[in-house]
Formats: structure tokens, sequence, C-alpha cells
């Protein structure tokens, strides 16, 4: 089996509502969509949502990249070699993890359809039958944030992932209250995404917490602080999480070394796609640190990668998938029994792909083929 053309989509996802973190606001989610077809007719699809400000690369540096060397290179290689492909690349380009992980998890769906498996299969087979959803609270006003939790209570929602990061005190009363309105017995994890920068700063902020039950709190600091993560970890009583500080196995053996973490968050677009997430929930498994699976505000496509990722480990503890929830379109049909996910048997990635919607959403596109 080798891969015989790639088709890439520039496409824009439209929200429901806008996403809005600590450093960006969201009206709709730029992606690229990967099409790779063999020369036995097996089709896989692959998805890149990136993050300029994490690993730098933007909606055009990603599709000129796929279109003028990732693709090119790998055409005439068959996609169960993942090492190889992987090994190819990374000889080609330094970095990029997010253009890498589109042709990576095309490569996965399509080698789990050639052998009549899913995904998960091809990682050590499925350990979890299923996860609850948590759902994402994009930054607001505290009154706002609290009302749409407790919407969400009444659909069902035991967990909140809150996206704070932009004033200490603005973050405290958002949190308090999303507590105030739900209650006990509901999971609140915080996400800084960076936004309270030094140790200082997050140590008086969880002085200010320490009475509302914070499952975790994620990535407070700047994300290439690794000791700023150290120091908050050995004072405070609150779980630390570690999401933009950890992309690849460089930063993973670090957090390892110094202990810089409770928990990772482990994400696709951040660290090359399937086969390095893999090996990054094996160092972390080796560490005895738990391991999320998180995502960049995926489409189907993405967000089933993810998902295989984390049905098959059981190091991975809880996920953050929640992209295809937050769409208007999507060009596939990942399926939510909210509040949990339960992924099928279908082979591959086990979602349908609606080629009108993705023509719909494609602002330009391109074919490469041997």
């Amino acid at each position: 089996m080798k891969i015989t053309e790639i088709e890439i989509f520039a496409i824009q996802l439209p929200l429901i509502q806008p996403f809005i973190i600590s450093y960006e606001r969201y009206d709709s989610m730029p992606s690229i969509i990967v099409k790779l077809t063999t020369d036995t007719g097996i089709i896989g699809y692959g998805e890149s949502v990136f993050d300029e400000h994490i690993t730098g690369e933007t909606w055009d540096s990603t599709y000129a990249l796929l279109r003028t060397k990732l693709a090119p290179a790998v055409i005439g290689e068959n996609p169960l070699h993942m090492e190889r492909i992987h090994d190819k690349m990374d000889k080609l380009v330094k970095g990029v993890p997010t253009a890498k992980a589109a042709i990576d998890i095309a490569c996965h769906d399509a080698a789990a359809k050639s052998l009549d498996v899913p995904v998960y299969t091809l990682l050590g087979g499925r350990y979890h039958d299923k996860f609850p959803i948590t759902h994402v609270l994009s930054i607001g006003t505290p009154e706002e944030m609290a009302e749409e939790a407790a919407e969400r209570v009444e659909q069902g929602y035991r967990s909140f992932k809150i996206k704070v990061g932009t004033d200490v005190a603005d973050d405290v009363k958002r949190i308090r209250s999303i507590r105030d309105r739900v209650g006990e017995g509901i999971a609140l994890r915080v996400d800084v995404n960076q936004g309270w920068q030094t140790s200082s700063q997050t140590l008086q902020a969880l002085d200010k917490l320490k009475d509302l039950s914070i499952d975790w709190l994620e990535q407070p600091v700047l994300g290439d602080d690794i000791d700023a993560m150290v120091e908050v970890k050995a004072k405070s009583k609150v779980p630390m999480m570690i999401d933009e500080g950890l992309q690849g196995m460089k930063e993973m053996r670090e957090i390892i070394a110094k202990r810089a973490a409770d928990k990772v968050n482990i994400k696709l677009m951040k660290c090359g796609g399937i086969y390095p997430a893999n090996k990054l929930a094996h160092m972390a498994e080796m560490a005895g640190i738990e391991c999320q699976v998180g995502s960049m505000v995926e489409s189907s496509v993405g967000s089933a990668a993810g998902f295989h990722v984390a049905f098959s480990k059981k190091i991975i503890t809880s996920v953050e998938l929640t992209g295809p929830l937050k769409f208007a379109k999507d060009v596939g049909n990942l399926k939510y029994d909210v509040p949990f996910i339960q992924l099928n048997e279908k082979p591959g990635l086990g979602i349908d792909i609606d080629e009108s919607i993705l023509k719909e959403l494609t602002i330009h596109s391109e074919r490469i083929s041997r």
C-alpha cells in the first residue's frame, strides 16, 4: 500500500458562539483538512488546527508547508510505516508539529482502515469504555460564565474547564461565581493559558481560591518557565497541570526530571500527531504522571484522533476534546452522548466526512499526486 495522492483543504469552521481565552478571541476556527488516498483506494483524513502563540504556526504557513514540503515528501510511502514517515518529516523540517499532525492522523486513519480495525487497536487496544465530557467555559463576565455553567449542569455536565487569565482579581471573581452557582459536587478545572505569567501572581491567586475545591490548575505561568511551575507545585495543595509547557519529548524529560507537574495535557497539535502523543503518554506513565488529551478546538477529524489515543491508555484519565460541540457546521460526524463520549468500533477514526460541507467551508485547496 502506497500513498498516491494528498488533497489539502484550508477551511474555516463556524463557531456557534465566539471562543475567548486569555490571549485570543475566535469567531470562527481556521483549520486544514488533509485527505490521503492510497493505491489500494483507501482514504484517510487528517487535520491541523494551529496556535501561533504555542508552536509558532499559522493557517497560511501550515498550508504552505503541507503543500510544498510535507505532502510531496510522503507520496509513495506506506501509511503503516509511521516511524519512517515521522523521521522523513523531521529530517525535512524542524518542529512544525501541527502541520505534521495532519499527515500523521491521515496515515493512522488509512492504516487502520487497511487492517479493518479502529485506530485505537494500533495503539494497544481499547482500555476505557467511555469518558465524561468536560464543558469548556470561555472567558466572559462572572455572571455570564456562572449562568452558562448552570445551564450545562441542567444538561448533565458534571465538570467544567474554566478559561481565565486576564486579571487575577477578575479571574477569582469568575471562578467563585461559578462555584457559588453550581455548588459542590461539580468538578472545576481552571485553565489560565499562561495568563498569570509568574509563580508569585499564581500563588496570590491560589491563596484566594483555596476554599473552592479546584480539581487542578492548568498552565498558570509562561509555558517555557518550568522552574516557576516547580515552585507553584511545591507551595500549593492544588494539583498542577502543564499544557503550553509541553510540546514534545524534550519538555517531557524536563518535566519528569524536575517533577514539575501532577498532570500533563497532551495535544496532538503540539506534539505532531497520534504517534508522538502515544510516546509522550508512555513517558508520563513511566514517571507516574497522569495525562489528559486536549485539543486546539478541532473538528471531528482531529477530535476523533485525540479520543483514540485517550481510549487506548490507562494513564490518560481525562479528555477535553469538545470542538465538534462548538461548531455550527462540522466536516465530520463524531458522536457525543452528552455528558459522555463513547467511541464506535468502525475502522480508522470511525467517522464519516461530509464532502459537501468540506467543499462549502473550503477557502482554498490543492492536490498533490505522484
